[in-house]
């Protein structure tokens, strides 16, 4: 899996490519460790490139999540396939996590949601 990081007005950026599976979840954990120690923590995790999810990136996503909302933050989701949407909807994780269809937008919604 690739992975690359960025930042756009303060909100950190994850985009992801390939199979994101056990070998690839440590990466991003050790990833959103070290971007959920600011205060408030906003992320972005873009899933475009992403064909494969499995339980072990579920938790990753979910501990991130939890990371960020303890820091009065958040993370979103965006541009996910059609077969990690499903993934997702199999286990109704789209309730827990806010996604977007563009990164862009995800961003935008980031950035207004600290300004007011």
């Amino acid at each position: 899996m690739q992975q690359v990081s960025r930042s756009i007005n303060d909100v950190a950026v994850l985009e992801l490519s390939g199979r994101f599976d056990s070998h690839a979840a440590p990466a991003v954990s050790a990833w959103m460790d070290s971007v959920t120690g600011r205060q408030p923590a906003r992320v972005v995790v873009n899933l475009s490139g992403v064909h494969f999810i499995d339980s072990a990136a579920l938790s990753a996503l979910v501990s991130g999540m939890k990371r960020c909302r303890t820091g009065k933050g958040e993370l979103y989701l965006c541009c996910l396939q059609q077969p990690v949407r499903i993934i997702f909807e199999l286990t109704r994780l789209n309730r827990a996590f806010t996604i977007f269809d563009e990164e862009a937008i995800a961003v935008a919604m980031l950035t207004d949601r600290t300004i007011s």
